[in-house]
């Protein structure tokens, strides 16, 4: 499955609003170092009930849009 995801770091808390056909993704990670994107894998397999190496940004490693594919089982 792939998904397009916008991600919000330095939230309060981490979660997953679905807004106009995306995924608007808030992380309490920063930007720094790929720690966002580190949590968002976690966060994004943690989501959809699958391993954390099933989870694998496709686009946008240093960008706010992203597009995550979620391989399933």
């Amino acid at each position: 499955m792939i998904v397009n995801v916008k991600v919000v770091p330095n939230a309060k808390r981490n979660k997953i609003i679905e807004e106009n056909g995306k995924l608007k993704v808030y992380l309490n990670a920063p930007a720094v170092d790929g720690k966002a994107n580190q949590a968002l894998l976690e966060f994004m397999a943690e989501h959809y009930g699958v391993k954390r190496r099933q989870v694998t940004i496709i686009r946008g490693e240093r960008n706010r849009e992203k597009v995550v594919e979620v391989k399933a089982i």
